[in-house]
């Protein structure tokens, strides 16, 4: 089985249930964990939907949404929501990451997953970019929302990848953390600005990098200037133990 193919439960023949589409899953087999922001170092599965509505230049899963480099058909599944819970309830694994991709672009069909989810004992972390206003049947207990707000320095166009209502709209939730990726001191002040004006708390930065040399160098770059704004701080703990290999 190769490395972008879900270690998947095969759907029932006749399966007329709710249907995700599936970038790749992972965390069974190959055991891991979160490896950014609150929970980073907690054993975790993951759940990576295709698609997305942002095209950043710098994005490191262009095989969930790039379609001029990268195969739909090669590179995404169809999975139906029971079996998607059966695959994590295989697992001991409390926590599943939910990320993508940008996962709430499916959202109409991902309060069944969440429901299932919670039913078989998991928790729930989403992770997404923050430009979507989260349904309310995903506001209940036992799920949380990594904001990931895409600033300009990382290949995104803000007048797309900031979006008022819907950063508000997590920031009054009292479920969401803000994670920034940053690798430099003026990406800090774009950060304390957006903090700012739309009141995102808690503040979490994440050093750029998908080496952990790279990682390393702006983690310690960084970590006076985010210390001093009395900000959270998080390194990519999957990539500097695994060197960013697919499904780990």
């Amino acid at each position: 089985m190769t490395a972008h193919q879900p270690s998947r439960v095969e759907p029932g023949i006749g399966d007329a249930g709710i249907r995700l589409i599936v970038a790749e899953c992972f965390g069974v087999d190959l055991p891991t964990f979160q490896g950014e922001g609150p929970s980073c170092g907690h054993p975790a599965l993951f759940i990576r939907l295709s698609r997305c509505n942002l095209a950043c230049a710098k994005c490191d899963t262009p095989y969930s949404w790039d379609w001029s480099r990268f195969d739909p058909r090669e590179e995404s599944t169809k999975w139906a929501v029971a079996d998607l819970v059966a695959w994590a309830a295989s697992s001991p694994v409390e926590l599943v990451v939910i990320t993508g991709g940008e996962p709430l672009v499916q959202q109409a069909r991902l309060p069944p997953l969440v429901q299932g989810l919670l039913a078989a004992g998991k928790r729930v972390e989403f992770e997404t970019n923050g430009t979507i206003v989260p349904a309310t049947e995903l506001m209940v207990d036992g799920v949380r929302f990594n904001v990931s707000p895409k600033l300009a320095s990382f290949g995104a166009e803000e007048a797309k990848s900031i979006v008022a209502p819907a950063l508000e709209a997590f920031a009054g939730s009292g479920r969401a953390v803000f994670k920034f990726v940053a690798s430099s001191a003026a990406d800090l002040d774009r950060i304390a600005e957006l903090a700012a004006a739309h009141r995102l708390a808690p503040v979490w930065v994440m050093p750029e990098g998908t080496s952990s040399e790279a990682i390393t160098a702006t983690f310690r770059t960084l970590a006076g200037e985010v210390a001093a704004r009395h900000w959270c701080f998080t390194t990519r703990l999957h990539v500097l133990a695994f060197a960013d290999t697919r499904g780990r």
